[in-house]
């Protein structure tokens, strides 16, 4: 498929990476840009060999928040009727584990992207914000929620509030963040741990990312049983068999994704 607004690539063996490429916008969020992720993200977790994704921009920026010219043209009731965030949310529905790689600006809907992805990998020199509050509105995309469940209500009011800038290392230190890397390193840090993860039996790297996603949702009475189900489930798998026959052998298992 033909994209306009995003590149696509696999940098990895397992490994499909997405980039967004609006860089005279610096990757400004817009209906299509939004789009075309979602469609590119479906058709990565409907292909058996990714088993890992990547979403990045640039240098300059991962994303430096919505397309404002597009916000400015529209009415409330414009997008109630073409639910623009649509898009946002169906993001949740990916299996396959996301590594937003973030470079510079992560600000906005920037942040809001990044945070719905499962994990950041973070150059030295990113920068994250939520400065709706400077254009007389607040984020709109789960930054007031996302936020505040990662780093804790008094640091999300603070950056809500103020608009201000969080950077990676305030981010790491605040749980928003993975792993810092190396302003150089900032695409291959993401890489490499994406390869980390595809390198891992898929099943069970599935159903370990949905258990924790769950945690945002159950009490932890709920959590814990849907835990230990999912654990029981996985003991009937070929994968968990060769895993646990690997060790005892001394011997890299061989993962088959059953």
């Amino acid at each position: 498929m033909q994209y306009d607004n995003i590149l696509i690539s696999s940098p990895a063996d397992g490994v499909g990476a997405i980039q967004i490429n609006r860089p005279k916008v610096l990757n400004a969020l817009d209906t299509k840009t939004m789009t075309e992720i979602l469609s590119a993200m479906k058709t990565y977790d409907a292909d058996a060999s990714i088993r890992c994704i990547i979403l990045y921009g640039d240098e300059r920026a991962f994303a430096a928040g919505a397309d404002i010219r597009e916000l400015s043209t529209s009415s409330a009731v414009q997008m109630m009727i073409r639910n623009p965030f649509s898009a946002w949310e169906d993001l949740r529905g990916i299996k396959k584990p996301i590594i937003a790689a973030v470079s510079g600006f992560a600000l906005g809907g920037g942040c809001e992207l990044a945070m719905l992805c499962d994990m950041i990998v973070a150059s030295e020199t990113a920068q994250f914000g939520q400065p709706e509050i400077k254009i007389g509105l607040i984020p709109g995309a789960g930054g007031t929620q996302r936020m505040t469940k990662a780093i804790g209500k008094a640091r999300t009011m603070d950056m809500v509030l103020t608009g201000r800038n969080m950077t990676a290392q305030e981010a790491y230190e605040a749980g928003l963040v993975s792993r810092i890397v190396p302003a150089a390193e900032w695409f291959d840090g993401a890489v490499n741990m994406a390869k980390e993860i595809a390198a891992m039996p898929p099943i069970a790297v599935r159903e370990g990312k949905e258990a924790v996603l769950k945690s945002f949702d159950l009490s932890i009475e709920m959590g814990l049983e849907y835990e230990r189900k999912n654990f029981y489930l996985l003991l009937t798998t070929e994968d968990a068999r060769e895993g646990m026959t690997a060790f005892k052998e001394k011997r890299m298992p061989v993962w088959k994704g059953q």
